[in-house]
Formats: C-alpha cells, sequence, structure tokens
C-alpha cells in the first residue's frame, strides 16, 4: 500500500508542476496522508541535480526570443519592463522537470508494477471492485432505472457526449469521402491540384491517370474501410489513408497543405462540423499533425484554419506529433532531435511572447486544448532511455528515440510553455497521447507519470498495478473498441467493460470513422454496438457520456452548461441528474468506492493510536449508503 501511495505522490508532482489536472478525491487522501505521516519518503531516492544542458540552452533560446520582441510584446500588454530572464529563470528553472529526476521516477515506477506483493496486492483491490459493482446492479439496478424516468425530457440521445479520440484525416465516413470525391469531381475539374515534374496536374488529368471517371467510383474502390487483413498489421491500415491506393489523392482531399491550400479537406470538416452541430449533442477533439520537419508547419496549419474558416462551438483541436524522427532524419530532413523539437515548440513560444508576431496562430491556438503523440505502439525499441540517452541535440542517431523519450521531452517544452501562457494570460495545454494500444508495459509508466488522458489503454488489462493506479488517479482512458477490433484485439476480448465496471474512467471514442464506421453519427455507432455486445444499461451508457464530457478539453463554462455549475464538485453534489442522466445513487457509488480504496492505503499502514486496534482498521468496507 506504500507503494501505491509513492506512486501516487509522482504523479501529483507531475501534474501539478505542468498545469494538469490531477483527481480532487485523491489529493485530499494524499494531503491527509502528509500531514499524519511526515515521515513518508517518498523521495528520499533521488538526488537533488542541477537543471540538464539541454534545458538550459532550451531556456537560453527562450529568452532570446524575449529580448528581440519584449519591447512590443510589453508596451501591448502593459506589463512592467523588466529582465526577462529574471522571469525565465523564476518561473520556469524551478519548475522544469529536472532529468535525472524523471529517470529516478521512472525506475521507481518500473520496480513497483513488477514487485510481486503489490501486483497481488493490486490484483485482489481490482476483484474487490468488481465484484462490488456486480453487488450493486444487483441492489440498484432498478433504482438506476426508476431515477431516469423520473427526468423530464432527458435521455441519452441529447445528453451530451464528446468524442475524445479522433483523427481529423479520417473525422469523415467512407460514404461521405465518396460523395464528396465525385462532387468535386463534376464542379471543379479544371482546377490545378498537383504539380507533377513541374506541370500543373488538373483534377481531371488525375483521374484520367488513373483509368477513373466520377461514374466509376464506389466505396469498394476506394478501398478505405480497414478489413481482416489490417489486423496486426499497422501498415496496412496506415495504406487505407490513401483512396484507391493513391498517396496523390490523399495528399489533395485530406491534407492540409497541398497546392489547393487545403481548400477540399476544410470544406470535407466543415460538412463534419455542421452535421455535428445538427445533432446539436455530439461534440469532437480532431487531431491535427505538426510533424517537426519545418518552423513553419505551425503557422501554416493556423493559415489553413483561419483562412477557410474551420471552426465550430461542437469541435476543439489536439495537435498530435508523429514519431518519425528516424525517417526524416535519414531523408536528411532534420540534423537531431533538438531541431524537431525546436520546430514543434518554439514558434508556440514565439506567439505565447508576442501574438502579433503569429496573428493566425495565436488565433488558433484560443482552439487548441493539448497534445498528442501518435505512431505504431508495437514498434521495436532499439533504444532504454536512461541517464546515458543522448540529449536532443546529441540524437544523430540512425534508431528512433523510445517512447518515453518522446513523452518526457514534449512534456517538459509544454510545462515551460503552460507556465509561460499562464503569465501572460493565455489558457494552459495537456497531454493525451495514445498509449497502452500495444507494446511495451512502460509506455503506460510514461503516461501515468506525464499524461491527463490516454487513448487506448488495452495493456492495462496485463498490469494491475498500473491499472490499479490509474483508478485511483482517475486517468481519463478514451477507449476506441472498433478501431481495436481490426487492429489489436477483437471486441468480444476487450476491457471496457472490466475497466467500466471497476470505476476507470472511460470514456467512448470513434479514433477513425474513414476505416471504421458507417453511419453518418459514428459516435452513435460506437454507443450501439457497445451497448449490444456488453449489455450496457442506460445508466452505464450516460455515466460514459458523462466521462467523456469531464476529460475533454471544453471549457468550464461549456461543461458547467452541459453537467450542472457543480460538476467539478466531489460525490452526488457534483452531478445534475437533469442534465446528464446519471443517477445520484451511482455518482455516489462511485465517489464511496473510490474515496474508500485511496483511503485502503492510508489504513494499511498509518500509526496505530491508543484508541485503535489491528482489527478495528477496515481496508475498504464493502458497506456503502444507498445498499
Amino acid at each position: 500500500a506504500k507503494c501505491v501511495v509513492k506512486a501516487l505522490f509522482i504523479r501529483e508532482k507531475y501534474m501539478n508542476r505542468s498545469m494538469q489536472n490531477f483527481c480532487k478525491t485523491t489529493t485530499h487522501a494524499l494531503q491527509d496522508l502528509e500531514m499524519r505521516n511526515q515521515d513518508l519518503g517518498v523521495y528520499d531516492d533521488i538526488p537533488e541535480t542541477p537543471v540538464d544542458a539541454g534545458i538550459t540552452q532550451a531556456l537560453t533560446q527562450i529568452c532570446r526570443i524575449f529580448e528581440v520582441s519584449k519591447h512590443r510584446c510589453w508596451k501591448a500588454s502593459k506589463v512592467p519592463d523588466f529582465t526577462v530572464k529574471v522571469i525565465i529563470s523564476t518561473e520556469l528553472d524551478l519548475l522544469y522537470p529536472d532529468l535525472k529526476e524523471y529517470i529516478a521516477d521512472m525506475n521507481v515506477m518500473m520496480a513497483l508494477i513488477i514487485n510481486g506483493p503489490v501486483k497481488s496486492f493490486c490484483y485482489r483491490r481490482l476483484q474487490y471492485l468488481s465484484s462490488k459493482f456486480q453487488m450493486h446492479i444487483l441492489l440498484n439496478e432498478m433504482k438506476e432505472l426508476a431515477a431516469q424516468k423520473k427526468v423530464p425530457h432527458r435521455d441519452f440521445y441529447n445528453i451530451r457526449k464528446v468524442d475524445t479520440h479522433i483523427h481529423a484525416s479520417s473525422c469523415m465516413n467512407q460514404k461521405h469521402l465518396l460523395r464528396f470525391i465525385k462532387r468535386a469531381m463534376k464542379k471543379y475539374p479544371e482546377e490545378i491540384v498537383h504539380i507533377e515534374q513541374g506541370r500543373g496536374q488538373t483534377l481531371r488529368d488525375v483521374f484520367e491517370s488513373m483509368n477513373l471517371t466520377a461514374f466509376d467510383l464506389s466505396v469498394d474502390t476506394l478501398d478505405v474501410h480497414a478489413d481482416r487483413n489490417t489486423f496486426h498489421r499497422f501498415d496496412k491500415f496506415n495504406a487505407k489513408y490513401n483512396p484507391i491506393g493513391e498517396s496523390i489523392l490523399r495528399e489533395i482531399f485530406i491534407k492540409t497543405d497541398n497546392h489547393v491550400e487545403g481548400k477540399y479537406f476544410a470544406h470535407i470538416v466543415k460538412e463534419v462540423m455542421f452535421d455535428l452541430e445538427e445533432s446539436k449533442y455530439q461534440n469532437s477533439e480532431l487531431r491535427l499533425s505538426i510533424y517537426g520537419r519545418s518552423r513553419d508547419e505551425w503557422d501554416k496549419l493556423a493559415q489553413w484554419a483561419v483562412k477557410h474558416r474551420v471552426y465550430s462551438d461542437n469541435v476543439r483541436w489536439l495537435i498530435q506529433v508523429p514519431r518519425l524522427f528516424d525517417v526524416y532524419h535519414t531523408k536528411k530532413q532534420l540534423a537531431n532531435f533538438q531541431e524537431m523539437l525546436e520546430n514543434i515548440f518554439m514558434p508556440l513560444f514565439e506567439a505565447t511572447i508576442d501574438p502579433g508576431s503569429h496573428p493566425e496562430l495565436h488565433l488558433f491556438l484560443d482552439h487548441v486544448v493539448g497534445f498528442d503523440s501518435v505512431d505504431d505502439e508495437s514498434k521495436p525499441e532499439h533504444h532504454i532511455f536512461n541517464l546515458d540517452s543522448p540529449l536532443p541535440g546529441n540524437w544523430t542517431e540512425e534508431d528512433n528515440p523510445p517512447y518515453s523519450y518522446y513523452l518526457y521531452y514534449t512534456y517538459a517544452n509544454m510545462t515551460a510553455l503552460n507556465h509561460l501562457r499562464r503569465r501572460r494570460g493565455f489558457h494552459t495545454f495537456v497531454l493525451r497521447p495514445h498509449c497502452g494500444e500495444a507494446g511495451p508495459i512502460h509506455h503506460l509508466v510514461s503516461g501515468f507519470m506525464l499524461s491527463e488522458n490516454i487513448s487506448h489503454g488495452l495493456l492495462l488489462r496485463k498490469a494491475p498495478v498500473l491499472q490499479y493506479l490509474y483508478y485511483l488517479a482517475q486517468i481519463g482512458i478514451a477507449m476506441s473498441p472498433l478501431s481495436n477490433n481490426s487492429l489489436f484485439l477483437s471486441y468480444h476480448r476487450n476491457p471496457l467493460p472490466e475497466y467500466l465496471s471497476r470505476g476507470l474512467m472511460v470514456s467512448l471514442s470513434t479514433d477513425d470513422p474513414l476505416q471504421f464506421h458507417f453511419t453518418k453519427e459514428p459516435l452513435m455507432e460506437e454507443y450501439s454496438i457497445a451497448a449490444q455486445v456488453w449489455k450496457l444499461s442506460s445508466c452505464d451508457m450516460c455515466e460514459l457520456a458523462r466521462n467523456s464530457v469531464l476529460m475533454s478539453g471544453f471549457s468550464h463554462k461549456a461543461k458547467s452548461y452541459w453537467l450542472g455549475p457543480s460538476y467539478s464538485r466531489e460525490g452526488p453534489e457534483s452531478n445534475d441528474i437533469r442534465r446528464t442522466n446519471v443517477p445520484d445513487i451511482r455518482v455516489a457509488y462511485r465517489s464511496e468506492t473510490l474515496t474508500e480504496e485511496v483511503s485502503v492505503a492510508d489504513h494499511r499502514y498509518a500509526p496505530l493510536t491508543a484508541t485503535q486496534s489491528p482489527q478495528s482498521q477496515v481496508c475498504g468496507s464493502p458497506r456503502s449508503p444507498q445498499l
């Protein structure tokens, strides 16, 4: 139990440093523990070390940007003109995560998850949570249903849902893309859409070179849907992004940076947004890519969004960074990993310090909520992240850096950026990577330490310690069962119903409607299939929808309107059944169970007082008021 508490303290530290959210119930329990047990020694084995060279170098560059633009920046914001380096050193140096500390924390976590007694302890607690939920359902299912029936107007269809994991380049279904391509061929046949060997090609030329007409096209010829051949073949899945197997069509229709300046892609995304607005109760967090190959990627993306007015109240953006340094380095597009990091983050520092230097980017960032790290997790990693690993400026190897390396440097730069943005009065970002879909278990350890939420989390089913920690910390997990079914894990083996019954913060998402879904409402398709396969009740469905709003990046104002003004409190008072359609009985059960579980560690090793005896110490009583 003491090991579990130690892990929670580690996560709390990294969440607080980066201005990301940490579960309030767990926070209060940890505060009580700290007050009563001053000798916890959570970080005794972590040596104090100076800021590493890579960080100092990055901060020096930020200082240079400040010096160049501070006059215009401070004058515009009426901030006193004082030495910028003082701001940087006092605000960022102290809060920037130290590399040696991070490696030490990683080692503590890796030792913890393979510790035999800890595994047994967490496994038993998880089994207890599953059994307790079954008891709750037996005793309270009819009461929950009755409470839902009493609510006027509200039902599963008109509660707010957020698609917490969906990629913009495949946010449309295959029929939608087919119709749009046919429409474009009829409407813009003579528009130059591509340059081939110095000669402009019109849309008609492109399709004539493939011996195709608008009449010939069908969903089958488009061939963008995942099938049984994509299972455990991420390369084949990636190829499905190319309509008719032609990368040129991917470039023309689903890219933001092309010869037509992303006009077609903008049209498709706006049509998807219109469908969301019509449905009213469905929202999406679309992911757009920044590759880090050049410094102007951010400006091009922002110009695309602003020029084509790609905006909706129902949509927020996440920025995904593909882990493809090895590919770019082999093509001589990047000299080292530091260059990739600078291409990704320096424009953001510049836009934060002086919005006038990147006006479109500043406007676009108002609708960006966080960062994602994407790629095939099952790729073998040839390097282990440790103190011997090269710093980003020295990473010139052919091998790709490991997952934890990418995540740490993304987190570290985001942390510095968040403190700077908070100082300037702008909103901050969160880290929400793809994590635990495949590959080694240490991906989930990095996610636990550094990320507010993750996507997928399938491998938690094999790691009881991490699963229990994800539960105690209430880390959001955006799960996409239809996507997993075509790539890594068949539907009947998917752990989502198990996670839900145990109380993990899970939500349903679509991932790639272009590859996996057939209907105009892919998110409802996910809910529909999940309900049928796993016999989910109306209360379960509404709880998943409420979770999706809670873990989303939409504003406090929006969440207050969707869930009720007290949504951020703890316990049943956080719930407004008239808006969420989730009975107070269910919310109270989740809250009481979590409080009991967090207190288990406290009861397990807190010193006995004179009035206590070992027999009086209760570890997670199954009793609950509504039973």
